[in-house]
C-alpha cells in the first residue's frame, strides 16, 4: 500500500511514468503494476490517460493531496532518525554556475568535504540552468531571476553588480560618468549573451530604470569570467557581478563607473525539486553557504565605501 502510495506520487510529480521510474529506479511496467494495484484497491481512477499530459482525476486529486502529506511526514521521521548521527554520510549531487563555483563555491565545498570527511560531493558546473529532477540533483546554487516557480529556494547571498574598466581603457577612450555617455563617446562594452536581452543595460534612475543600449560589442561571451580578463586586459567596459570583479577592483586592475547608477541586483539562492525533502547532508551543505556567504557577501565587504573613494 505504501509503495503503490510513493510510486503514485512520484508520477505526478515527474509528469510521467517513465519520469518516475527513472527517480525510482524501477522498470516502467513496474509504475504501471503500482498505480494498477492503487485504481483496483481505490475501485477508480486517479489519473486521466485520455490527454497527452497526465491530470489527476477529482479522486485522483483528493488521494495525492493527503499522500503528499503522509509521505512528507514519514521522509521527515526518517531525517530525524538520521540527524541524531554524528557523522554525515553518503553523495551529494550539487548543479552550478561556472564563475560563481570557480571563484566561491569551490572553496566552500572543500571546507564542507573536510569537515565532512564521509560525504561525497558531486559537483556540475555550468551556466545554463539544468533540469534539477531529470537530472537526478539534490540541490543547485542559481543566480538570478529564478524562472521555474515550482521550485523551493533558499537566499544565500545578494549579487550586486557594477560597470567596471581597466585604468588603460579609461585613459584611452575617457570614463562615463552619465548614462548619455555610454552612446555618446561610442564606447567599446563587453556583453554577457546569456541575458534575455542581451544588447541593454538597465540602471536605476530614481525611482524608475532607464535602459541604456549597447551598440558597440567589441566581445560577447555566455562566460562572466572571460568577460572579466577581457576589461582587465583594456577591451571595454563590462557589467560584472562584485563576486567576480571585487579582487580586480582591490588590486587596481579594474575601476566601478557609473556608481550614481545602479544595476538591477540578482540574488544567489540554492534550489532544490518540490516534493522532495532535502537529506540530512544536503540541509548541512546550504546551512554552510548560507553562513558562509550571507547576508553581506566577504566579497562585497571589500568593496567598502573608504577603499572605493581612494581608488577613486
Amino acid at each position: 500500500m505504501f509503495d503503490d502510495m510513493k510510486v503514485f506520487a512520484q508520477v505526478i510529480e515527474s509528469g510521467s511514468f517513465s519520469g518516475a521510474a527513472r527517480r525510482l529506479d524501477i522498470a516502467k511496467s513496474a509504475v504501471t503494476r503500482h498505480i494498477a494495484a492503487l485504481e483496483s484497491r481505490l475501485q477508480g481512477s486517479v489519473i486521466n490517460r485520455s490527454t497527452r499530459r497526465l491530470s489527476l482525476t477529482e479522486m485522483g486529486q483528493a488521494y495525492y493531496d493527503r499522500a503528499r502529506r503522509i509521505l512528507d511526514d514519514v521522509a521527515e521521521a526518517d531525517e530525524v532518525a538520521r540527524s541524531l548521527q554524528v557523522e554525515l554520510i553518503g553523495r551529494l549531487r550539487i548543479a552550478a554556475p561556472m564563475s560563481f563555483a570557480h571563484a566561491h563555491l569551490s572553496p566552500a565545498v572543500a571546507a564542507f568535504l573536510t569537515e565532512h570527511p564521509r560525504v561525497e560531493i558531486e559537483l556540475d558546473l555550468d551556466d545554463e540552468h539544468v533540469d534539477l529532477i531529470n537530472g537526478g540533483f539534490d540541490l543547485a546554487v542559481r543566480i538570478g531571476a529564478l524562472k521555474d516557480s515550482s521550485m523551493i529556494a533558499r537566499l544565500l547571498a545578494p549579487c550586486r553588480r557594477v560597470v567596471c574598466a581597466s585604468p588603460s581603457y579609461l585613459a584611452i577612450h575617457g570614463e562615463p560618468t552619465t548614462l548619455d555617455d555610454l552612446e555618446a563617446f561610442d564606447h567599446r562594452c563587453l556583453v554577457y549573451s546569456n541575458r534575455p536581452v542581451a544588447d541593454q543595460w538597465r540602471f536605476k534612475v530614481g525611482d524608475t530604470w532607464q535602459v541604456a543600449r549597447v551598440t558597440r560589442q567589441r566581445l560577447t561571451c555566455n562566460n562572466g569570467q572571460a568577460l572579466c580578463d577581457a576589461a582587465i586586459e583594456g577591451l571595454g567596459l563590462a557589467v560584472l557581478p562584485t563576486f567576480m570583479a571585487s579582487e580586480p577592483i582591490v588590486r587596481g586592475q579594474l575601476k566601478m563607473l557609473l556608481r550614481d547608477y545602479p544595476l538591477a541586483e540578482p540574488s544567489i539562492y540554492a534550489v532544490w525539486p518540490p516534493g522532495r525533502q532535502l537529506s540530512t547532508k544536503a540541509r548541512a551543505m546550504v546551512e554552510a553557504l548560507s553562513q558562509r556567504f550571507g547576508p553581506t557577501p566577504y566579497w562585497d565587504k571589500n568593496l567598502s565605501t573608504e577603499h572605493e573613494l581612494r581608488r577613486s
